[in-house]
């Protein structure tokens, strides 16, 4: 016990240092008329500061001038951060000490650089800001000697973390609701597949490769043209319109409904004859061109959920980082593609196992056809919600479902036959046991009819505030009222009765970045900006697990002013919103563009869902937050942006 008083009182007793950091500024010479002016900082014992390119709190040259010279490229990081984790996300801290340059390029005898240096460093939680004021004289009597210009220092840490965490990601894709879909697709098609196992596996093993190909080639292209003429502005768009856009919505919703029908024996899906003549002259590429669509299907699908991985990628790209990520994508898809080469490859083992006059096989194919109709529906579901046309409300996307769903479990019974069906003479176990499952399925459906909230279904549904009628709130699940701005109650949301769009879970909030932080203002409240999407499944998921807590959902209301910014929204804007790029000059004429525009260039954020915590003035108060399902990570953020702000 006296060990600890004594350790309180000399915590106490000990002072904070009246500088943090202690900057030191050298001259060095470089070739010619280069010299690079360096500063060494001693960052105070016990505290961290930040890096040059941090998010919210960068170190930063300001208010720089020079006289008798001019300053050559930007400032750059001669010394190596540390990375750890804080708030769920892995940041770059320097302790002890920082080493940071400026080239300089003399256009006469001397000059004289003159400017401030911000740093803010912190320690447990406590943060202080400073700004350093300096004068250097740069000429050749003054300079010390110096190697070459210095390259930015590389970033701390391995790239095979990276690596690593790629792998993890690309397993993790195939249970994403826009993937998933894709499984018994590609069981069907190589179920199919060729006369021999020597030729199935070639197959198998060529669309693997393929999906490898199709997602590594062109965005190694993507960051090389990025590399050489810049702007991550055209390839965001790309992505965007691919995944959000109603022509590959509807392309895709088509192709999942043509297959289903193949599937339950409308016809078959050939090659045309004379593609099949010309690729039976060779047997090592007989049927290769329907592989190759169906690994382009899959990577084309799958951009709704492997966005947020691609976007990070480009991002780091426009960043200045070349071969990282494109290594990083190679990992990924490497993975990603491992579980439906596997699949590819299970169909032909399948057919060793196919009894003499049973139709096993083309039960399997139904049962594939019922799940292909139903996951199909989520690509219309994209281009109804993205695009407001009111066709698939969550209760009618349910009755489908149920329809579908209940349509099966009878077929697992033998209550309903196909063209290539046989007569089913008695019920197996394992089919009984299917047919179980299924109707419990059905069963568990039926209550969101009422509103329920199926968080296990939340990232495959249309969001409940599409919902009609919702027991216990009347005729809509979106709510009315303005409930969180307590102090400005006349406050009303414009943009939400402008653009007819709606919050989760009965919350309130503002849809323009500039209506809510005057909202903030009025309340005295930091902001909770929710970088989403209508067609981002894992915003959905995000919503139904995370955000209905109970103890998240009461900060939500109480605590913060949100703004929803949808970066999928096709809705025009009006001419006087437009949203001009200020280097490109190319003018952003809808919501979702202007929107995602806004998020890329204030916080580097180019995927959703994303989450961002501001102060009313608009200041970036923690870390940005991704997905991420942890509900006492959340809690941690939300606690965390709230502390920032009161300080």
């Amino acid at each position: 016990m006296l060990t600890v008083l004594f350790m309180s009182i000399a915590a106490i007793a000990q002072e904070t240092p009246a500088q943090l950091v202690t900057w030191t500024p050298v001259v060095e010479k470089a070739d010619g008329d280069l010299y690079q002016v360096v500063f060494t900082g001693k960052v105070a014992p016990g505290y961290h500061t930040y890096t040059l390119t941090d998010e919210f709190s960068a170190t930063t040259f300001m208010d720089t001038e020079i006289t008798g010279g001019e300053l050559v490229g930007e400032p750059f990081e001669l010394s190596t951060p540390v990375e750890e984790e804080e708030y769920g996300e892995i940041v770059q801290h320097y302790y002890n000490e920082i080493v940071i340059a400026q080239k300089v390029k003399l256009t006469s005898d001397q000059a004289v650089f003159k400017g401030s240096i911000f740093s803010n460093s912190c320690t447990g939680g406590a943060c202080k800001a400073e700004y350093y004021d300096f004068e250097v004289k740069i000429a050749p009597e003054t300079a010390v000697a110096g190697d070459t210009i210095s390259a930015p220092a590389k970033k701390n840490g391995s790239i095979w973390g990276l690596i690593i965490e790629a792998i993890l990601w690309g397993f993790a894709m195939l249970l994403t609701p826009c993937v998933f879909p894709m499984v018994p697709m590609t069981v069907s098609f190589f179920m199919k597949g060729s006369e021999n196992v020597a030729q199935g596996r070639f197959k198998a093993a060529m669309y693997g490769i393929f999906i490898v190909l199709l997602y590594t080639v062109p965005i190694s292209v993507i960051i090389m043209l990025t590399k050489l003429i810049g702007g991550d502005a055209v390839t965001a768009d790309i992505f965007n319109w691919l995944s959000t856009h109603w022509i590959p919505n509807i392309i895709f919703f088509l192709v999942f409904m043509v297959f289903a029908a193949s599937f339950f024996g409308a016809f078959e899906i050939t090659l045309p004859q004379s593609l099949v003549n010309k690729s039976d002259k060779g047997s090592d590429k007989k049927g290769l061109a329907g592989v190759f669509f169906m690994a382009l299907t899959l990577v084309l699908v799958s951009f709704s959920c492997t966005g947020p991985i691609v976007g990070s990628v480009l991002i780091k790209s426009t960043q200045g980082e070349f071969w990282e990520p494109m290594v990083t994508m190679l990992a990924f898809s490497l993975a990603f593609a491992l579980p439906f080469t596997i699949l590819a490859f299970s169909p032909s083992l399948l057919k060793k196992f196919k009894k003499s006059g049973g139709s096993w096989l083309n039960s399997v194919k139904v049962v594939l056809g019922f799940v292909e109709l139903a996951l199909g529906l989520k690509f219309l579901s994209v281009a109804d919600q993205t695009y407001h046309w009111g066709l698939l409300d969550r209760e009618v996307y349910l009755a489908i479902w149920i329809v579908i769903f209940t349509l099966l479990g009878l077929y697992l019974l033998g209550k309903i036959r196909f063209a290539h069906d046989e007569p089913l003479e008695y019920l197996k176990v394992p089919r009984l046991v299917l047919a179980i499952a299924v109707f419990s399925f059905v069963v568990y459906l039926i209550p969101g009819m009422w509103g329920a909230p199926l968080k296990a279904l939340s990232g495959y549904l249309p969001p409940i505030t599409t919902q009609d009628f919702i027991v216990g709130q009347g005729s809509t699940g979106a709510g009315s009222t303005d409930e969180q701005c307590a102090v400005c109650e006349d406050f009303t949301s414009e943009s939400a009765s402008k653009y007819g769009l709606h919050l989760p879970l009965g919350l309130n909030g503002y849809f323009d970045l500039e209506e809510g932080l005057e909202a903030a203002k009025q309340a005295g409240k930091p902001i909770f900006v929710d970088v989403t999407g209508h067609g981002c499944v894992n915003c959905r998921e995000m919503e139904s697990r995370v955000w209905s807590s109970p103890q998240v959902l009461d900060m939500l209301k109480n605590d913060f002013i949100i703004v929803a910014l949808y970066t999928d929204d096709k809705q025009k804007l009006d001419k006087e919103d437009y949203v001009t790029d200020a280097e490109t000059g190319k003018v952003y004429k809808d919501l979702g563009r202007a929107n995602s525009y806004t998020a890329r260039t204030l916080w580097n954020v180019n995927a959703q869902p994303n989450y961002i915590l501001l102060s009313p003035e608009g200041e970036m108060l923690v870390p940005v937050r991704g997905y991420d399902l942890s509900v006492e990570g959340f809690v941690e953020f939300l606690e965390s942006g709230l502390e920032a702000y009161k300080k």
